[in-house]
């Protein structure tokens, strides 16, 4: 047979591998893909409510290490059992089924009472197709590399949930991650210096170097800001982290935009913090973008890029009613710098987030700061409910 190999990078997931398998003799085909680029930060978990034909049509990339699970019908997919794919959650179902059947021959003549209740199940997922019932589709991989399609982009689709998590020591086990934790330097010195690091450029993976500097947000708190440049492809990348601990309380930023000026006011946007328009209906979840500290136009130059460059709503993909509602809405967030107002909102659990007042240290008059007591499942997204600081110190074996 022939195998063809093609090296594409698409948005949101870094660069893959895609591979296709062709017999001219018996006309077996086989597709399948495989990560290319670097293993994510956290890992994602997509949880999607089908209610309807339409959901089993979604797009989905499901890395080889990503499970995926049905928990109404008991079933799951375990992580390193099948191939990456690019497929539909319908195809998903399909592949399930025939895995399941490959083996039912040898199992009715070995077993026929096991061979029978597979055959039920079989059934069961068949049914899953025809949505008569609605179920709900779990897809985890600790890598980050999946994906779930969004038909409603840039909007919020109540139906899916994204969820980005710390990965275990297990899951990096699992993933060949190694991390090798020292001892941290006092943060007196490191206020005056720029630390540098080699890394590889996230675009081109040639060797390039990442700078460190701690730097202290006036009537904030410290950062941490990291910057790589490239000098091979002229790729630049920064990102911003929280130096300090989490806040007692969550944050909700409101800023009433009225003003070109207002544009340049400086933004602090952790990993954690989502990011509401209100007058656009548009939402950005937690985790995406990463952190930034940057303007609130550089912010919505962000936002703007991210919608532009996703192949599943301005690609080769999209239907033409789709691409017609995104350029409606690009045109939009353009003009949100002043000549029409709008209400940019900020929610961050953590409590690490920050926006300009440009009255400081006055009250400024279109800015509101909120604070808020976190839920559990909050907690939870934080890794707070299992944190224990007190009382973790191993007890003394008694003696006998």
């Amino acid at each position: 047979g022939v195998t063809r190999l093609l090296l594409t990078r698409i948005p949101f997931f870094k660069e893959i591998i895609v591979s296709s398998f062709s017999c001219s003799s018996c006309s077996w085909a086989n597709t399948e893909i495989q990560s290319a680029g670097r293993i994510q930060e956290q890992g994602v978990r997509y949880s999607l409510a089908v209610t309807s034909r339409q959901d089993m049509n979604r797009e989905v990339v499901k890395t080889e290490c990503a499970s995926a699970r049905i928990p109404e019908l008991d079933f799951e997919i375990p992580a390193f059992s099948q191939k990456g794919v690019l497929t539909t959650i319908e195809g998903i179902i399909d592949r399930a089924v025939a895995g399941l059947e490959q083996d039912q021959p040898a199992r009715r003549a070995a077993d026929k009472e096991l061979a029978r209740k597979i055959d039920e199940f079989i059934e069961k997922l068949r049914q899953l197709k025809e949505v008569n019932c609605p179920f709900t589709f779990v897809l985890d991989d600790p890598s980050g590399n999946s994906f779930v399609q969004n038909p409603q982009a840039p909007q919020r689709d109540q139906a899916l949930v994204v969820t980005h998590y710390r990965r275990s020591p297990q899951q990096c086990a699992l993933l060949g991650l190694q991390v090798d934790v020292e001892p941290p330097e006092a943060a007196e010195d490191l206020r005056d210096e720029v630390l540098q690091f080699n890394t590889n450029c996230p675009e081109c993976n040639a060797p390039a170097s990442t700078n460190m500097k701690l730097v202290q947000i006036p009537h904030f708190k410290e950062v941490i800001i990291m910057a790589t440049n490239c000098d091979s492809c002229g790729h630049r990348t920064n990102e911003v982290k929280s130096g300090g601990a989490i806040e007692p309380q969550g944050t909700r930023i409101t800023l009433r935009v009225t003003d070109p000026s207002d544009m340049t006011r400086d933004v602090l946007k952790s990993e954690t913090c989502s990011v509401e328009i209100p007058e656009l209906e548009f939402e950005l979840g937690m985790g995406a973008l990463g952190g930034k500290f940057t303007t609130l136009e550089g912010l919505l130059k962000d936002i703007r890029e991210l919608v532009e460059k996703n192949p599943f709503t301005l690609g080769d993909s999209s239907t033409p009613s789709r691409t017609g509602k995104l350029q409606e809405f690009i045109g939009k967030l353009q003009d949100v710098n002043g000549k029409a107002q709008a209400h940019f909102i900020m929610d961050d659990p953590a409590g690490n987030s920050y926006l300009q007042n440009v009255y400081a240290p006055e009250e400024d008059p279109e800015l509101c700061v909120g604070r808020y007591e976190r839920t559990f499942e909050q907690n939870e997204e934080l890794g707070l409910n299992d944190m224990k600081t007190e009382g973790y110190e191993p007890e003394p074996a008694s003696g006998r």
